[in-house]
């Protein structure tokens, strides 16, 4: 049975964070969170096949102040999946089902982008999950498998009749991956075809592109993803400039390396200082950039391994920023 006003508090704040295999971990939700309390935060891709035979993972840790939070699973076999949402309710305000992630080594495996290919068996895990659960149920895909695939109007249909409560779409293909540009007015058709709340996601990295997204799309809110790397003040900023208008600036050169240190801060003590320097150097890039020197900074610090040697450099870039 749909519920639709628990769906709508979920998504009161109109922003979520959408989910980033090894990349919306535990720390840069709690990054997320320190801004925005009241935004949808979306876990990583979690496999099925994996949390079925491995129940204490890193990947369900959570914080009391996390929810709102979304758990996405990943996998294509029904009753697996919905043993697993079941299980994870404990964690959960919300179960989302990966039909979206392009992936070739996850697209093999039927999973993600995959699913789109296969309305019925989608269909028939979305039933099979909504009726293992008591939470909302939600969905993730994209316009379809190819640009001659564009199914997502049926198949977002299908998804809403199987039971979903709610929907993600990215508005790219399985094809383009993460190329070309994400088709936000193609997102309307979707949202004219069907009853319960869409989310845009794709390409909204600014309090512009996000109202842009939605003036386009006509969704009920954006999904935002790589936008937060290295600011993950965004979706708070997103959600004041909705909410009444106020717009906050990104984060200054200054702000972004302080945030750095503590984002990496946080994943050694997450994750025990070795494999949290390494984890960390993904995002590096993010942190560091737009300012003269920015690229030989992130060759030298990406090979630092120490933590104590990366904060010293990091100290004293901050030094000449704020000499400037």
């Amino acid at each position: 049975m749909r519920d639709n006003k628990k769906v709508q508090a979920l998504i009161a704040s109109r922003v979520s964070l959408a989910p980033m295999a090894g990349i919306t971990d535990y720390v840069l939700r709690s990054l997320v969170r320190d801004y925005s309390k009241t935004c949808l935060l979306t876990t990583e891709m979690i496999s099925s096949e994996a949390l079925t035979n491995v129940k204490d993972t890193d990947m369900v840790a959570r914080a009391e102040n996390h929810s709102p939070i979304s758990y996405q699973l990943s996998g294509h076999k029904p009753q697996m999946i919905a043993e697993c949402a079941k299980y994870l309710q404990k964690y959960a305000d919300m179960i989302d089902i990966n039909m979206g992630c392009p992936v070739n080594k996850v697209v093999k495996g039927t999973d993600g982008s995959a699913l789109m290919r296969n309305p019925d068996l989608a269909a028939e895990i979305v039933s099979t999950t909504k009726a293992a659960i008591s939470i909302p149920l939600s969905v993730k895909f994209r316009l379809g498998y190819t640009f001659d695939e564009l199914n997502f109007v049926e198949y977002g249909q299908r998804m809403q009749e199987a039971g979903a409560d709610f929907i993600t779409i990215h508005g790219r293909t399985r094809s383009q991956m993460y190329g070309g540009k994400a088709d936000w007015k193609k997102i309307a058709e979707l949202k004219r075809n069907v009853d319960i709340p869409v989310f845009a996601n794709g390409d909204v990295v600014s309090i512009e592109t996000a109202v842009q997204c939605l003036e386009e799309s006509g969704a009920d809110g954006v999904a935002i993803g790589r936008g937060a790397l290295g600011d993950p003040s965004l979706l708070y900023r997103v959600e004041k400039y909705l909410n009444n208008g106020e717009y906050l600036a990104p984060p200054s050169l200054e702000e972004k390396i302080e945030l750095m240190k503590k984002h990496l801060l946080n994943e050694v003590e997450f994750r025990g200082e070795n494999v949290g320097v390494k984890f960390s150097r993904k995002f590096y890039p993010y942190y560091l950039n737009g300012f003269q020197g920015a690229s030989r900074i992130r060759g030298e610090i990406v090979l630092m391994e120490n933590l104590d040697e990366i904060l010293k450099k990091l100290n004293g870039i901050l030094s000449q920023v704020k000499s400037i």
